[in-house]
C-alpha cells in the first residue's frame, strides 16, 4: 500500500517525466500547490499548528506596529487616504492588536483601509473571524499589485522566508544548481545539475565567490520586493519588514523545515511540513532600493522593539495584571527580546524602507 501523499505522488510524477526538480520549484509546490500545498489546506499557526509567530507570543508585538504606522502616517503628510497593506498576515493578530492601538489616533483610524494579502484559504477564514468585530474595513487579495494604487504602508512579519529560495552548489570549477531526484533507493534526495549555472559567479556578491568546494548559496527572486520597491517610489509610502534572517549575503545552507514545533526533514512528507529559508536582508534591500525607496536597517529585533519602547508598554500592562499574568508578559517579553535559542530578538531582523522624501522611519533614528 502506497502512504506517499498526493503531492508527494505528483512530485515524484513530474521528476520521472521531466527529470530532477529545482528546490525552489520543490519549495513553491510543497507550500503553494492549489490543492494539496501546506498553507492551503491547514492553519499552520499557534500550539495546536507547526509554529508560533511574535503577534501570537504578546499583543504588545501588534500594538507597537499599529503606533509605527501611525507615526509614519503623520510623516508622510497625515494622506486622507492611506492603505495598510499585510503580506501574510497570519491569524489577522498583529493587525487586530495594531487597529486596537491606533484608536489613539482618530485621524489616522479614520483614513486607513485595510488590505491582506493571502492566499491560504484556510488563513483567510481565520483572519475573516480575527477581524469580524472590526469596523475599519478590510479587504483580500491573492496578490500586492491588485491593491489600488495610492499611499501605503506595507508590513511584512515572518512573510518573506516562506519565498522559494533556490540554491546552488560550488564545484572545482562553477556553480551547479541543486535540485532533487529519486535517487536509487526510491527516496526523495538532494542532487546538483550537471551542466553548470552560466555566468553565475559574475552575479554573486564578491565574498562568496572564493567560496570552497561544496558551498551552497541560496537566493530568491526579486519580484516582490521590487514591486515593494515600485510602489513605495510611485505612490509615496513605507514598508516594514520583519523575519529571521541574515544582515550580509553570504554562503551557507539555511533550508529547514517545521513541523509540530519540531524540525523535520524537508523531503519527507511533501505539502505536510513548513519549509523555510532565512532572509538575505541585503539582497532584499538591494531590490526594493533599485525601485527607487530609501532603506533602513536592517536592525535586531530586541533593538528595534526597545526603541518603540516595547519595555514601558509591559511595565504598563503588569502594572494591572494578576501576579500569573505578570509572570506571562515577563516571559513573551524575554521571548521577543532573548538573545538565547529560544529568543527572537536577534535572529529576527527588521528593514524598512520609504519614499526618498520621507526621513528617517521610527526604530531607525541614527
Amino acid at each position: 500500500m502506497d502512504e506517499r501523499s498526493p503531492l508527494e505522488v505528483e512530485i515524484r510524477r513530474r521528476i520521472t517525466a521531466a527529470g530532477p526538480m529545482p528546490v525552489a520549484e520543490y519549495m513553491a509546490l510543497c507550500l503553494g500547490d492549489a490543492e494539496h500545498g501546506y498553507y492551503m489546506t491547514r492553519d499552520p499557526l499557534g500550539a495546536r499548528g507547526d509554529f508560533i509567530t511574535a503577534p501570537e507570543i504578546s499583543q504588545m508585538f501588534g500594538e507597537l506596529i499599529g503606533l509605527w504606522m501611525a507615526a509614519v502616517w503623520k510623516q508622510l503628510g497625515a494622506p486622507e487616504n492611506i492603505r495598510i497593506i499585510e503580506l501574510g498576515p497570519g491569524h489577522g493578530t498583529m493587525m487586530k492588536d495594531a487597529l486596537r492601538a491606533v484608536q489613539v489616533m482618530p485621524a489616522f483610524r479614520d483614513a486607513l483601509v485595510v488590505h491582506l494579502i493571502e492566499i491560504s484559504p484556510a488563513l483567510r477564514a481565520q483572519q475573516e473571524r480575527t477581524l469580524d468585530a472590526l469596523t475599519t474595513q478590510v479587504l483580500w487579495h491573492a496578490a500586492l499589485d491588485e491593491v489600488p494604487n495610492g499611499p501605503a504602508i506595507i508590513v511584512a512579519n515572518e512573510f518573506f522566508d516562506a519565498l522559494p529560495v533556490n540554491q546552488a552548489v560550488k564545484s572545482e570549477r562553477a556553480w551547479h544548481e541543486r535540485q532533487i531526484e529519486i535517487d536509487f533507493a526510491g527516496n526523495l534526495a538532494f542532487t546538483v545539475a550537471r551542466d553548470p549555472l552560466p555566468r553565475f559567479e559574475m552575479l554573486l556578491p564578491p565574498a562568496a565567490r572564493q567560496a570552497p568546494e561544496q558551498s551552497i548559496f541560496e537566493w530568491r527572486a526579486d519580484t516582490v520586493a521590487m514591486d515593494i520597491g515600485r510602489r513605495i517610489a510611485d505612490d509615496g509610502g513605507a514598508a516594514l519588514v520583519i523575519d529571521y534572517g541574515h544582515v550580509e549575503s553570504a554562503v551557507g545552507e539555511t533550508l529547514q523545515a517545521v513541523g509540530q514545533h519540531a524540525y523535520a526533514d524537508p523531503l519527507t512528507t511533501p505539502g505536510g511540513i513548513d519549509i523555510t529559508a532565512h532572509v538575505d536582508f541585503q539582497a532584499l534591500a538591494r531590490a526594493v532600493e533599485a525601485m527607487g525607496a530609501n532603506g533602513f536597517g536592517p536592525v535586531e529585533q530586541s533593538q528595534f522593539l526597545r526603541r518603540l519602547g516595547i519595555e514601558t508598554r509591559a511595565a504598563a500592562l503588569k502594572a494591572k495584571a494578576t501576579s500569573r499574568a505578570a509572570a506571562d508578559i515577563d516571559s513573551a517579553l524575554a521571548r521577543l527580546l532573548g538573545h538565547d535559542r529560544t529568543g527572537m530578538g536577534m535572529l529576527f531582523k527588521v528593514a524598512a524602507f520609504a519614499h526618498p522624501s520621507v526621513g528617517a522611519l521610527p526604530g531607525f533614528e541614527a
